[in-house]
């Protein structure tokens, strides 16, 4: 038999695979969420998620030296406070713990890009994304302000980027405008576009202290079933001066990964939540599954799907298939 097509001619060596390599992963495209929590002396391993951690603003450069010499050097900071209240007004103070951190590491740091996430689900005492209304669901427009100053507050303390993940309507221009009002044009908005109401964020909201005592957050976060509804919201923040949109969580969302690669040209970003992290390595820990494969696999097809920017718990393991050149 005459076969003149031989796709195995592509695979014989990891030179050639290499060659023909259609998705290519860098260090540069790999974001690191982190957790601060307000106080000092604090490095506390988080029970939900093995091998992260609560750092304080005093010890957070100990977790930020980590990720640099594995040659990761963009963040994603959180915030837990020390008080809670109907509004979440620790989330805009001066001296709170993300703001406190983001100087401390560009201190030690200044090479390492901070990226903040805005939202009031750390901070108030209901759990919820922004003021509750009377009938107890989430006042949109009111909560833009909030955001506003939230947001304006990270900048103020240093913040290279603001990554709104309340799923208000109309946030992303709220902040543009507030950020431009006070000259900071040049600071970009990642906004949490495609953000769903999904069961993989149990972890997180374990480590954050942000669950709802009460209710859920179906009323603002997306419906699981929805495609076109995502677009739609991409399309809106787009429209609103996004710089980056996102993706939420991903590995479920591959679908909505590749569609809004081809809708938008700008940076798409997914999140790797906690539950997807939390996910591998219960596996991993059982000998269900080779650790280091699943983590190089599961980033790889985030990135075939479209994705530019991974934020991933497993940034630095990545790194390291990366250098390895396991993956890349």
């Amino acid at each position: 038999m005459e076969i003149l097509s031989r796709a195995r001619r592509l695979r014989t060596s990891e030179a050639v695979r290499e060659l023909a390599r259609e998705t290519r992963i860098s260090k540069t495209s790999l974001v690191y969420p982190m957790f601060v929590r307000e106080g000092s002396g604090i490095k506390e391993e988080i029970p939900s998620l093995a091998n992260q951690y609560h750092y304080s603003p005093d010890t957070i450069c100990e977790g930020v030296k980590e990720l640099v010499d594995a040659g990761v050097t963009k963040i994603l900071l959180f915030g837990i406070p020390a008080h809670k209240d109907e509004i979440g007004s620790s989330a805009w103070q001066e001296d709170g713990a993300v703001q406190k951190a983001i100087g401390e590491i560009k201190k030690n740091f200044p090479q390492v890009y901070c990226i903040t996430d805005v939202c009031m689900c750390e901070y108030t005492s209901h759990g919820h994304c922004g003021v509750l209304c009377e009938c107890t669901t989430v006042d949109n427009d009111k909560t833009l302000e909030l955001l506003c100053k939230t947001a304006l507050s990270h900048v103020r303390a240093g913040a290279d980027m603001v990554a709104p993940s309340d799923m208000m309507d109309g946030r992303v221009l709220a902040i543009r405008r507030a950020l431009d009002a006070e000259g900071y044009t040049h600071i970009p908005i990642m906004a949490y576009s495609a953000k769903y109401a999904s069961a993989f964020y149990g972890p997180f909201r374990d480590a954050a202290g942000s669950a709802p005592s009460f209710g859920d957050r179906r009323s603002y976060q997306m419906d699981i079933h929805n495609r076109k509804e995502a677009l739609k919201e991409i399309d809106s923040d787009v429209a609103e001066g996004a710089d980056i949109v996102m993706v939420k969580p991903a590995l479920s969302y591959l679908d909505i990964i590749f569609q809004a690669s081809q809708r938008t040209n700008l940076p798409l970003a997914a999140y790797s939540v906690s539950g997807e992290y939390a996910m591998i390595e219960a596996a991993a820990s059982a000998g269900l599954i080779d650790r280091e494969r699943i983590i190089g696999e599961t980033a790889v097809s985030i990135f075939r799907a479209g994705a530019d920017i991974l934020i991933t718990y497993h940034a630095k393991e990545i790194a390291d298939l990366i250098e390895k050149g396991k993956i890349g």
